[in-house]
């Protein structure tokens, strides 16, 4: 099945991101869902990976989200 325009938009940003990836917030700011990134990633096409920036007694969370292989071969086709 071939990827919605918008799945293949989140794809390109992640592959453009490199190793370092994307934040949740920035997906976000460029009008993905949380629901639509979730997909992502249980369809195996991206992984997602929690990080805690800061010291003391409230670190903040930041969730960064990476393009696969599965996703890679899946914007070659």
């Amino acid at each position: 099945m071939p990827l919605s325009p918008q799945w293949r938009r989140a794809l390109e940003m992640l592959a453009d991101a490199g190793l370092s990836g994307v934040t949740d917030a920035e997906l976000v700011a460029q009008g993905f869902s949380a629901e639509m990134m979730a997909s992502l990633v249980l369809s195996g096409r991206t992984v997602a990976m929690v990080e805690a920036e800061g010291g003391g007694d409230r670190p903040i969370k930041i969730v960064r989200m990476r393009i696969t292989d599965a996703g890679r071969k899946e914007l070659d086709v």
